[in-house]
């Protein structure tokens, strides 16, 4: 087993090489990364001497690069993390998370056709998608593998599209595909621009907590540990061609988590719950604010025998503590100067630090 992942220096591509590189020693990693503002090899310092895992610094829209850099290392398993993820960022710059997740995802599956050629026997392309992709639900409902796609964010509809094309490549070229959609992710390496992330070290900080309208969105939360090995379970034993949903059974209200959120940095700071509460603020809602996603994940649970072993509260308390913890890895992350260190140590795209 050769395992290409793409995106390794993200949140979720972090937590998945530091889950799996130590633990499967006999297996052989390769991380693509383009290393943009939310990759950061920092989360990776524990296995970077690792002798099963390298990295390359690849933009997966230069398609040349793409290309050379699969064909070099033949992998027999490859997991799709990269893309651009933020909401808010999508509706300022459509055009970045068109390049990356449209046409990144449309070289990597022709790198990956092009590299196995006909031979597709023990091959597989995981495609890591979201939840996003079908829009919003009511006050009651779920989203099934079968939900048909309604995104509403340039995000959403740069995912669903990707989703597409993984779906195509199998049907029209035989390519061995397996998609994985999953609702919202939080854990330790998340950049500190999504809700827990923010309003963790914002608590932490003293600073005010912006909810978003009346905090009455919903989501389903679901524990990075537990999503990376779903998709470990998927991609080892799940069925090509198939899509499994992927959940945390923790639908919580934006104000549910931040109020949770406060109750976790008052416990850690010896502060009162009620002092930190009253850093929570109200701003306007953003455009197009979906209002809930809820994932039905029994088909996972059926077929592969995977659920959630995380509850959302000791999750999200160890989410926290963890934040608090890392402060060297959250101002690396911040800092101005982060970018520059970045060209300088690892250099152009296209360079191996092995």
């Amino acid at each position: 087993m050769r395992i290409l992942v793409t995106g390794g220096c993200g949140f979720i591509g972090a937590n998945f090489l530091n889950l799996y590189v130590p633990k499967l020693r006999d297996v052989q990693f390769l991380n693509l990364d383009a290393l943009t503002y939310a990759g950061n090899p920092l989360s990776l310092q524990s296995i970077s001497d690792a002798e099963n895992y390298e990295f390359r610094r690849v933009n997966l829209a230069d398609s040349d690069a793409t290309a050379q850099v699969v064909s070099e290392f033949q992998p027999t398993h490859i997991v799709h993390f990269a893309a651009e993820t933020h909401v808010d960022r999508s509706i300022k710059y459509p055009r970045d998370f068109l390049n990356a997740n449209i046409i990144g995802t449309f070289n990597l599956l022709e790198a990956a056709r092009q590299t196995w050629g006909e031979n597709y026997e023990g091959k597989v392309f995981h495609h890591v998608s979201t939840d996003e992709v079908f829009g919003e639900l009511g006050e009651t409902g779920l989203f099934s593998e079968t939900t048909p796609y309604a995104p509403n964010s340039p995000y959403s509809a740069s995912k669903a599209s990707s989703d597409h094309m993984v779906r195509a490549w199998q049907h029209t070229y035989g390519l061995p595909i397996k998609i994985t959609n999953c609702s919202n992710n939080y854990g330790p390496y998340q950049f500190p621009e999504k809700l827990i992330p923010l309003m963790s070290l914002n608590a932490l900080a003293g600073k005010p907590l912006p909810v978003y309208g009346t905090g009455a969105n919903i989501r389903d939360w679901l524990f990075v540990g537990d999503h990376c090995e779903a998709i470990f379970k998927v991609m080892t034993e799940g069925k090509v061609g198939e899509t499994y949903n992927v959940g945390g059974n923790s639908e919580r209200t934006n104000l549910q988590v931040v109020h949770a959120l406060c109750e976790s940095v008052a416990d850690i700071t010896n502060q009162s719950v009620d002092q930190v509460k009253s850093q929570i603020t109200f701003v306007p809602d953003r455009p197009g604010h979906d209002f809930r996603y809820a994932i039905d994940a029994s088909k996972i649970q059926k077929d592969l025998d995977w659920k959630p072993s995380q509850t959302f509260e000791k999750g999200l308390h160890q989410t926290v503590k963890w934040y608090h913890e890392n402060t060297d890895w959250v101002e690396s992350v911040k800092s101005g100067d982060y970018q520059t260190w970045i060209d300088s140590h690892y250099g152009q795209p296209g360079v191996s630090t092995k």
